[in-house]
């Protein structure tokens, strides 16, 4: 991934304010840099605090445009923190993107229960929790509403091989999704869901270059996007006027073994 170049002549408002999980790697980095380098202000979110750090020293932002904040979206009250110290410092919240999760496979067979239950707690109360706490700072701040995106992922579709906990959890965010962009009308909060196909992220590149399981039960090779493409998107979906919604987008690379029969 490229490093950001940071710009000090943005033409959007450095009042829009962003909160993302997950920020100090892949995705939720990529996606924290595309927003820093149009002019928003960022929360860096993750367990992680030195990872975080590290993350907003490589954005070059200035540093009342951004803080690190140590959190797990598993835990009620580390959300709670997370929010409360976002409000303090910025004051308001235009934007959260659900990034964080965690991918466990195996023979569904083989699985333990606390495999299962991490899986859930991360990838479907995580967004749960982070998306009540958003939803009660968008209602009441002025000007109110802002936008939640939440990260599907092609799992949200189709699963790979052995993948029960991980399939189960992304197809229940687009219930979230969906469930959210319904009851944050009311208080003009969109909510969408983008679903990532074989961006290169330490998670999935090496392992997506040596092969990856398909449904015939092969390992094969598959093709990668760049992370940057997936930064640009969040961002173009934050930057959409409130009156437009994108509900799902599926943001892929462009040959991967996704459409059509294999």
């Amino acid at each position: 991934m490229s490093v950001l170049l940071f710009c000090e002549h943005c033409t959007m408002s450095t009042s829009k304010i962003a909160l993302i999980t997950g920020a100090g790697t892949g995705i939720g980095k990529a996606s924290a840099f595309a927003l820093l380098n149009a002019g928003w202000s960022v929360v860096f979110a993750g367990r992680r605090i030195d990872v975080l750090n590290q993350a907003i020293a490589e954005s070059g932002a200035p540093s009342e445009r951004t803080i690190a904040v140590a959190a797990d979206v598993a835990d009620p009250a580390s959300v709670a923190q997370l929010f409360e110290e976002t409000k303090a410092r910025f004051g308001r919240l235009d934007l959260l993107f659900n990034n964080a999760g965690v991918a466990i496979g195996g023979p569904i067979e083989d699985l333990t229960f606390e495999q299962w239950q991490m899986v859930v707690e991360i990838n479907l109360t995580g967004p749960f929790l982070c998306t009540q706490y958003a939803v009660r700072m968008m209602k009441e701040q002025t000007p109110r509403g802002g936008r939640i995106i939440n990260n599907g992922s092609i799992s949200a579709h189709v699963p790979r091989p052995n993948s029960a906990p991980y399939t189960a959890t992304k197809h229940a965010i687009t219930g979230l999704t969906k469930s959210t962009a319904l009851d944050g009308r009311k208080y003009d909060i969109a909510c969408c869901q983008i679903d990532i196909g074989n961006a290169a992220s330490d998670l999935i590149k090496d392992r997506a270059l040596t092969g990856l399981p398909q449904a015939n039960g092969q390992i094969a090779p598959e093709p990668l996007m760049d992370l940057d493409t997936v930064g640009q998107t969040i961002l173009h979906i934050a930057s959409l006027p409130p009156s437009a919604n994108v509900l799902t987008i599926t943001l892929m690379a462009t040959n991967m073994p996704y459409v059509g029969r294999g």
